[in-house]
């Protein structure tokens, strides 16, 4: 099995309500959170794991720069992007996939309808309904816990099991004291996700654990 690399790519600060965190956190106590993608270079493409965001409405973003800019930070051009993987389709994840236009989109069936909109004509969108293969050694497969169709990225390779989380799990906390987040779809399968992949045979990778 060929190596693989995976690069997390920051672009902006926030703070969340630990009641969105996790199940009965305080409303009113704010932890730090980040924003962040991930990108996987593999030998032969390069795949981005949701597509970021350029604005966010509602938030006080603090060293936000955007998603597409920091990518560009490391020299990669939004044109040198092979896929992307939406893991679900909240603005923070999905804004910004219409400068891939050179990528194939993969995103879950029934998250497609919820974020169509987003995506411009001419794009390359493949829908699946529980798992994507996009390479030999890493796939998206349909969780349904944060949101209707939402996804992880499993990631297999000589060094190990991986997966990205998506907004399946907000921080490490949930997965370590096994609560689902405060803003799940759907509290079982929640529940269900940080069981398996909480279990320590893989490692896990979040989206907004600061």
């Amino acid at each position: 099995m060929s190596e693989i690399e995976i690069i997390p790519i920051e672009y902006g600060k926030s703070v969340l309500p630990e009641s969105m965190i996790f199940q009965g956190g305080a409303a009113d106590k704010f932890r730090p959170i980040v924003f962040m993608i991930y990108l996987i270079k593999t030998q032969t493409g390069l795949i981005l794991v949701d597509a970021g965001c350029e604005t966010m409405p509602g938030f006080d973003m603090k060293d936000f720069i955007g998603a597409v800019k920091a990518i560009e930070n490391l020299n990669i051009s939004p044109a040198d992007i092979t896929d992307v993987i939406i893991t679900h389709a909240h603005h923070d994840h999905i804004e910004c996939v219409r400068y891939f236009k050179n990528a194939t989109i993969y995103i879950q069936r029934d998250e497609y309808e919820n974020g169509k909109n987003y995506f411009t004509e001419g794009m390359k969108i493949k829908l699946f309904a529980e798992e994507a293969e996009i390479c030999s050694n890493v796939k998206a497969v349909k969780i349904g816990g944060h949101s209707v169709g939402s996804c992880i990225v499993e990631i297999m390779d000589d060094s190990g099991k991986f997966i990205i989380a998506g907004d399946e799990c907000y921080m490490r906390e949930c997965i370590e004291k096994q609560i689902p987040t405060g803003t799940s779809y759907c509290p079982q399968r929640s529940l269900k996700f940080i069981e398996k992949y909480g279990s320590g045979e893989y490692t896990v990778l979040l989206c907004h654990d600061a």
